[in-house]
């Protein structure tokens, strides 16, 4: 059976309480219709957050509890991961409020694992103040792929615009070092598994552009894409993976050669992220693909410029809602599909 839209528990991670990332959470619940697509749990503590409405003259109504079979649908429940008080100081980096920010996310991500909520949301965190003895990730995605089964890729989504990277936060001058045939077909796999499981897409058609300017020009201005990335390509396409490639990276996106593919991987962050944040106009979602659980996230950071002035865009946040949504009923539903496989009737 497909759970209902409002029964799919959306577990929240309040990231960093001196940026934007409660603003948006408000934000995209002030929208009573919310409610009916799922009921959201945000892991932080009550009485911070009802000190941030009042600050941004919200009109949610906040219900808070301590454990999470005490969870209402139809409400905004705040789980109280903490119980003391916090000092915000709104727009400043702050090593103690981020530790606040784990605290959250690591909770969150518990509950998730444990199947007491079924999707995973993460407001934005600042990746300096959260570091300590007890984590030393560089973001989200490194401790989910630890605590997560699976192979976890950054996959940029934004409408039919989908972004893999083969590496995320990697120094610009280690990449090519860390291009290995093994990640390539590793990566590429995980995107046509999601693509297939996660959008409902049969046959997906991807495409990965080339680390070089113009691909190396046959080897001018570098030989990792005749060398490497072509030949991996040929060998993943010829075992039957609709892959492409290697594009040279500079024209792809403005001429609109990606809109021929179901995803778009690219060699390194900014070569995805750049366009992609472009096109999708502040409404672009972090999915993280290949793991076991649904998690995804907005395309933003914390915009400690302008945390607590009630202007941040939460667009993308909402977007990050609706998909967390729409994943977790497309991965049921392939469940359902796989494990029941329609009967072909005989003639």
């Amino acid at each position: 059976m497909i759970k209902k839209a409002e029964n799919i528990i959306v577990g929240i991670s309040i990231g960093d309480l001196n940026g934007i990332g409660s603003e948006v959470v408000l934000k995209t619940f002030e929208d009573s219709r919310m409610l009916e697509l799922c009921t959201p749990v945000v892991f932080a503590n009550v009485k911070i957050l009802s000190f941030i409405k009042r600050n941004l003259e919200s009109a949610v109504v906040l219900h808070g509890i301590d454990k999470l079979d005490q969870l209402v649908h139809g409400k905004i429940n705040v789980l109280n991961v903490w119980k003391e008080g916090v000092d915000l100081n709104l727009g400043v980096n702050d090593d103690k409020v981020g530790e606040y920010a784990i605290k959250s996310f690591v909770a969150a991500t518990k509950a998730l694992k444990e199947g007491l909520v079924d999707v995973l949301v993460t407001a934005p965190i600042n990746k300096y103040n959260i570091q300590s003895e007890d984590f030393k990730f560089p973001g989200h995605t490194d401790y989910l792929d630890q605590e997560l089964e699976g192979d976890a890729l950054m996959f940029m989504v934004q409408d039919n615009l989908r972004v893999g990277l083969l590496t995320d936060h990697v120094p610009i001058n280690e990449v090519a070092s860390r291009l290995t045939e093994d990640l390539i077909v590793k990566k590429i796999e995980t995107v046509r598994r999601s693509l297939i499981r996660d959008f409902s897409i049969g046959n997906p058609k991807i495409a990965v552009l080339g680390l070089n300017p113009h691909c190396g020009d046959g080897g001018v201005i570098g030989k990792e894409d005749e060398e490497l990335i072509k030949p991996v390509l040929k060998k993943i396409f010829d075992k039957g993976t609709m892959v492409f490639g290697p594009f040279a990276a500079d024209g792809f996106f403005g001429s609109g050669h990606y809109e021929k593919f179901d995803a778009v991987i690219a060699t390194y962050h900014d070569q995805g992220l750049v366009p992609f944040k472009t096109l999708s106009f502040g409404k672009g979602v972090n999915f993280t693909a290949g793991l076991s659980k649904v998690r995804t996230s907005p395309d933003h950071g914390t915009a400690y410029d302008i945390a607590g002035k009630g202007i941040a865009d939460f667009n993308s946040f909402k977007e990050a809602v609706y998909l967390a949504v729409d994943v977790y009923r497309s991965r049921i539903q392939y469940e359902e599909m796989t494990e029941k496989p329609l009967k072909v009737r005989e003639k």
